[in-house]
């Protein structure tokens, strides 16, 4: 379990994102693309092409962390804008 603050926020960047990016160049596309922080503490959530995989980038105030997770089946459903970006918050 990864201790996430309760305050955080989790943006997702619309559209669809070169996989083979790491943190540096993510946290690069949240600064610029999604005009974000990258290191606020808030997660930003990245999905591939094919849709099957997420890159979520997050800094703990300590490092950077890249997470990543693939389906085996099935797809992430996401925001069908080409480009942007869309703030989750808890219920």
């Amino acid at each position: 379990m990864i201790p996430v603050p309760s305050n955080t926020r989790v943006w997702l960047a619309a559209g669809v994102t070169d996989m083979r990016r790491g943190f540096t160049s993510l946290a690069a596309k949240a600064e610029q693309v999604l005009a974000e922080d990258p290191y606020s503490g808030h997660l930003f959530v990245f999905r591939g092409r094919r849709g099957d995989l997420l890159k979520i980038i997050w800094w703990d105030s300590q490092g950077a962390c890249l997470f990543s997770k693939r389906l085996e089946k099935g797809r992430f459903v996401w925001p069908g804008a080409k480009a942007g970006k869309v703030s989750v918050t808890a219920a």
